[in-house]
């Protein structure tokens, strides 16, 4: 189980009810108290939960509808439900990396998992999530670039006019981009006003475009245009996305790789 997944189910708990002891959430999460405890000083220190002696309550004030800028929590995680996908998608994109490229990695919960298979790699990673940073923050390999902005705690990202003026200055070989919809228009869309005009320069940025989109994303949600599939260079997606859809990238010289 990777870190972020770990800990959206220590928050789930907390909401559920109300408060944990470090045992109880290390034998439901079948992992050590001393994994429980640093994934708790880093929920504390972000604000999602309290921490406790020998435990941690949830936020004060916080439900499980609350989030910032009145959107809900769960959108930021809507396919944790789907790990498997995600984790065939994340394979598919670490093995396009070279040795010694600038990678940018968007927001999302696939990008996180591609952090972890890029961990060791003579690479330089940029991003403005900060579960990204969390997975890589301790490589010493990797080259970890986090972009400035404000802090999105529910979310975990960086957004703002600081880390949008940041990616003016940024030239990447690889972007992975995530989106919360496909529509069969080909457009690229997404549903966070906040994330959009940064997802949008860390396109102008990249040399090379890859897009993860499963087979849920089709169509998805979203009515703010990012790009569309003919500006994708490459298109990760999994085994039930439309074919008609997809032909919009195919048409344009774009590849699909289906997981």
């Amino acid at each position: 189980m990777i870190l972020r997944e770990r800990q959206n189910r220590i928050i789930k708990a907390l909401r559920a009810d109300g408060a944990a002891s470090v045992q109880e959430l290390a034998d439901a999460l079948s992992v050590s108290a001393a994994t429980i405890r640093r994934d708790l000083e880093m929920l504390d220190r972000n604000g999602e939960l309290v921490r406790t002696w020998g435990g941690a309550v949830l936020a004060p004030g916080q439900t499980a509808q609350d989030g910032d800028d009145g959107e809900p929590i769960e959108a930021a995680f809507e396919e944790a439900g789907d790990l498997d996908l995600k984790r065939r998608m994340a394979v598919a994109a670490a093995a396009m990396v070279q040795d010694g490229q600038v990678v940018i990695l968007d927001i999302g919960t696939t990008t996180p998992q591609i952090a972890e298979l890029l961990r060791g790699r003579d690479i330089t990673v940029i991003t403005t999530n900060l579960a990204v940073f969390d997975v890589l923050r301790d490589d010493e390999a990797v080259r970890l670039v986090l972009l400035g902005g404000v802090v999105r705690r529910n979310y975990r990202t960086l957004v703002g006019s600081l880390a949008e003026a940041a990616l003016d200055h940024v030239s990447a070989d690889v972007l992975f981009l995530s989106c919360t919809g496909v529509r069969a228009n080909g457009h690229v869309v997404d549903n966070m006003a906040v994330e959009a005009p940064i997802k949008q320069s860390m396109i102008a940025a990249a040399d090379r475009v890859v897009l993860l989109a499963s087979e849920a994303k089709f169509p998805g949600t979203g009515a703010l245009r990012l790009c569309s599939l003919s500006d994708v260079d490459v298109v990760i997606t999994t085994t039930g996305a439309p074919e008609e859809t997809l032909a919009h990238s195919r048409n344009a010289g774009g590849e699909v790789i289906t997981t």
